[in-house]
């Protein structure tokens, strides 16, 4: 992941690395290398190069087992904090990182960068203005077959716990509402190259009524989906439709009737406006960097993104206990 850092980071003006640790020394090296910096701090741990580098702000892209040690390390040195997804390896030690977030008053966010894709802004902004009524359910396809090789593959709950945090939070962030409830259903088909978990349905119950359902799998060989999914929202009156990639459809019903159908027209769904932050990773580092320098709460703090990971844990829960569970924050 640590590339996609790099090609965002270049891009935000005054923002200059200062240090890089990894546990092989020889890849920050490499890194420092390829993207031209000099003059940094190099070692294999944060807390080797933190005294020297002095930095502002962390960025932190390690695996989750170690994420809640690095962001405790940094908030002592009184660093602020970018985490990548998921916020933690346990709810637990997400309430510790917040715990922490609190008493040192510093800033803490996730990297969830699919809410920075410009069509979840956009269904996000057109379903606040109203034009098809509430939203009382949201569903979502993702059919994909990637041989990643490395950890992923011998992870438990695969796609629950490194993947569907994407989806989870789209979808929390594109009805604006806090989930409640999950039933979930996991298994790996005879097809599967990973350990555990490379297949689930879940289903949600969000506080206001809404529910989500997500159909996902990691083995599907052929007629693979986006990395976003496909996406059908039902509302009050009228519905919207996301392929994944560029194609939002909607329609709403105009009060006739052809036989036992209700009449549909097309409405359009606005663009963004200019100052609507977009661009994945880039988006999340220069909304995160606004934050820091204003001391404002950005987006996707750790107190909003914790949310998104009760809702992986629950449904990992749900599907080890063959029940519905009830989130906790």
């Amino acid at each position: 992941m640590s590339a996609v850092w790099f090609e965002a980071i270049q891009k935000v003006p005054n923002l200059q690395l200062v240090g890089l640790a990894d546990i092989d020394r020889s890849r920050a090296v490499a890194s420092a290398a390829k993207y031209g910096l000099k003059d940094i701090e190099i070692g294999t741990s944060l807390q080797d190069i933190l005294p020297a580098a002095k930095p502002q702000v962390v960025f932190d892209v390690v695996v989750p087992q170690a994420r809640k040690d690095l962001v405790l390390t940094a908030f002592y040195h009184g660093c602020d904090v970018l985490t990548e997804k998921p916020m933690a390896a346990s709810l637990d030690d997400a309430r510790t990182i917040l715990q922490a977030t609190r008493q040192s008053k510093r800033i803490h966010a996730v990297v969830q960068n699919r809410r920075y894709l410009a069509n979840v802004r956009r269904i996000r902004r057109f379903l606040d203005q109203g034009a098809l009524g509430r939203p009382t359910s949201i569903h979502c396809d993702f059919f994909i077959g990637p041989h990643f090789g490395g950890f992923r593959e011998d992870m438990d709950n695969v796609l629950l716990v490194d993947m569907a945090i994407h989806t989870f939070d789209a979808a929390r962030y594109m009805v604006n509402a806090v989930p409640k409830k999950v039933y979930c259903q996991e298994w790996e088909p005879e097809n599967s190259w990973f350990k555990n978990g490379s297949s689930a349905i879940a289903t949600f119950k969000f506080e206001n009524g809404t529910v989500f359902n997500y159909r996902g799998s990691w083995c599907a060989p052929g007629i693979k989906t986006s990395w976003e999914g496909t996406w059908r929202i039902i509302c009050e009156r009228g519905s919207l439709t996301w392929d994944g990639h560029e194609q939002l459809h909607a329609e709403r019903i105009n009060g006739q009737r052809d036989g036992i159908f209700d009449e549909t027209e097309i409405i359009e769904v606005p663009a963004l406006s200019a100052e609507d932050r977009i661009g994945g990773h880039l988006g999340v580092i220069q909304d995160f960097v606004a934050a820091v320098s204003s001391r404002s709460i950005p987006e996707t703090a750790g107190e909003d993104n914790i949310k998104s990971l009760a809702m992986v844990f629950a449904a990992v829960a749900s599907a080890k206990q063959g029940n519905s569970v009830e989130l906790e924050v």
